[in-house]
């Protein structure tokens, strides 16, 4: 209580400045306000400071710059350095004094990139060598910190040879040299592959000033593509070409070599500038041919594989880099035109026959169908005249059936040999492709490798008996199936079919014959050579009528002889018990 009673009240205090909230003793507030700034450092946007890290978290980093608050960073803008504390000392690019929260926004990121700029384009135009740390992969390359400013080093740059795992640059510190500056987008590339190119320059130079053709150097397989292999000579780069890398056929050339690999290759070729090389590996190896078994010869067996299918053939390898090629004309004794396909495919062990052997052309021909019997050797023997077979049918034409026996034996039924009694139009109505036929050889034709072959002569020929049934004058039933412009088609008993012109349809009412209709025929015409019956209806009425006529006027004149009438014959039973036999075997058939 003793020193509440010493205190002294100020004399000059404002109470209502104070009840307002505005206590400043004697000072004016903008007096305060002048002594508080002078306190504090006088900063602007956009410029560059340094300040004192106060704290850290995973996400902030919260810097002191002097200023009447601190600012904040993203903890993303120190991922290069995460060695960061409290206390350290860091740069700041000040991007707002005050949002509109009243916080300080500052950047670190920018206040190394604002003066690693000039510095960055000065060691470009110096051709400077800078040190750079490797954050992380990217699209074609790597993200590169330089100076703060992230740079784009590709992968092509990175090294003279194509790089395979990217990822072991990553978190590496190294030298490179800026290639290339975009000012408007402030892109940086850099090259580390250029430090050592100047360097293997003078290698170049000096392996390219010894090269010759024919010689033969030691490489290293640096890259392998679907065309060939680049072979690093030490500093200057071959390809062997694909062709080159084997005698034998080659899918790919990772067949033949690996990654890494160290191998002997000869010169083939160079341009002037000795820029592009030819090498070779196959050169260093005999020929194939020209160790082939000298005492092979044309008719010999051999054994190979098939390595390329065509549709014209196939090539079978007999050793790696000797290939013979059987035509599809030598695979089969069949003369059908077919693919190569459809006899062997890729990777099949075959044996064939040598038909051709050129050593110095390289060219050898085979064949398959050797290995056996020509079937047309013995034909006579196998297929003769009047023997009976089954065919297969393979093919129809307007005028008949090709059929094949056995595999390179083809003949032909023409369309009129398929049936006795059927009136065929195309082949298609009496049979189908791919179907079994019997057949009988009518004629050999070995020269041109055809036979002349039958169907309906496996029977015996109804119009034989027909001829005694059908005669002239006879009367059957029949039925119209086919009406056409010039008449219309009869079925007749067994199968046989007979034709009758308009005029022999009227009935007896004078009105035409319909389709469908069964009416009496008497037959008019017989030929047993063209299979052909000619019919009419009318004659029978007509006939008939002229009958009556007759027999009225010889009433008339009872004096005058007795008019013979013709014997008018018809199907009788007798002649249906007949061909019963007959009509079995065609129902059969």
């Amino acid at each position: 209580m003793e020193n509440l009673k010493n205190v002294q009240p100020v004399e000059a205090f404002d109470w209502d400045a104070f009840e307002k909230g505005e206590n400043y003793g004697n000072l004016s507030k903008e007096e305060l306000t002048e002594t508080y700034d002078k306190t504090l450092n006088t900063v602007k946007d956009n410029e560059v400071v340094m300040g004192t890290v106060t704290s850290i978290n995973k996400r902030e980093v919260v810097v002191n710059i002097g200023f009447k608050s601190d600012g904040v960073v993203s903890m993303n803008e120190f991922r290069y350095n995460p060695d960061l504390k409290v206390g350290d000392e860091v740069e700041v690019y000040i991007e707002n004094q005050e949002d509109k929260k009243g916080q300080l926004i500052l950047s670190h990121k920018k206040a190394r990139a604002t003066r690693s700029w000039d510095r960055v384009n000065e060691a470009l135009e110096k051709d400077e060598i800078i040190k750079g740390f490797v954050k992380c992969r990217t699209k074609g390359g790597m993200i590169v910190d330089v100076f703060g400013i992230e740079a784009f080093l590709p992968g092509s740059q990175i090294d003279v040879k194509p790089i395979r795992d990217y990822d072991v640059f990553v978190n590496k510190t190294m030298e490179f040299k800026v290639v290339k500056i975009n000012q408007e987008y402030k892109n940086v590339v850099v090259s580390h592959k250029a430090l050592i190119e100047a360097e293997l320059e003078q290698q170049k130079k000096d392996i390219i000033s010894k090269l010759e053709k024919g010689q033969v150097l030691e490489g290293t397989v640096k890259n392998i593509t679907s065309y060939g292999v680049f072979i690093d000579l030490g500093g200057v780069d071959g390809l062997i070409h694909i062709t080159d890398l084997s005698w034998g056929r080659v899918s790919h050339p990772e067949e033949v070599v690996k990654l890494d690999e160290k191998i002997n290759v000869v010169i083939l070729d160079f341009d002037d500038e000795k820029k592009r090389i030819a090498l070779g590996l196959k050169q260093l190896t005999p020929h194939p041919w020209d160790a082939l078994d000298a005492n092979l010869k044309v008719g010999d067996k051999i054994k190979g594989k098939v390595v390329v299918m065509a549709d014209y053939g196939a090539f079978i390898e007999i050793a790696p880099g000797v290939e013979g090629l059987i035509h599809v004309s030598e695979m089969s004794w069949t003369q059908h035109l077919r693919s190569a396909q459809d006899f062997m495919k890729v990777g099949d062990e075959v044996e064939a026959v040598i038909l051709t052997l050129d050593r110095d052309e390289r060219k050898m021909s085979l064949g398959i169908k050797q290995l056996k019997a020509d079937p047309w050797e013995n034909i006579e023997t196998k297929y003769a005249v009047g023997s009976k077979h089954t065919a297969k049918v393979r093919n129809f034409t307007n005028f008949g059936v090709f059929v094949e026996i056995e595999e390179g034996v083809d003949g032909l039924i023409h369309i009129s040999d398929l049936s006795w009694t059927k009136k065929i139009k195309h082949p298609s109505e009496f049979t189908q492709i791919g179907a079994e036929i019997e057949v009988q050889v009518l004629e050999i034709d070995k020269e041109n490798r055809r036979l002349s072959l039958g169907h309906k002569q496996l029977e015996e020929n109804p119009w034989d008996v027909f001829e005694t049934i059908f005669t002239v004058g006879s009367i059957h039933e029949g039925t119209i199936i086919e009406l056409l412009d010039k008449g219309a088609v009869i079925s007749l008993p067994y199968g046989v079919e007979g034709f009758a012109t308009p005029k022999h349809l009227v009935k007896e009412d004078g009105s035409q014959a319909q389709l469908d209709e069964k009416l009496e025929f008497k037959v008019i015409e017989f030929n047993k050579d063209s299979k052909r019956i000619i019919l009419s209806h009318s004659r029978i009425h007509e006939d008939e009528q002229k009958a009556a006529t007759k027999k009225a006027a010889a009433k008339k004149e009872p004096k005058a002889e007795a008019i013979s009438t013709p014997n008018v014959e018809k199907t009788t039973f007798g002649d249906i018990e007949e061909l019963a036999a007959l009509k079995d075997k065609l129902q059969g058939k």
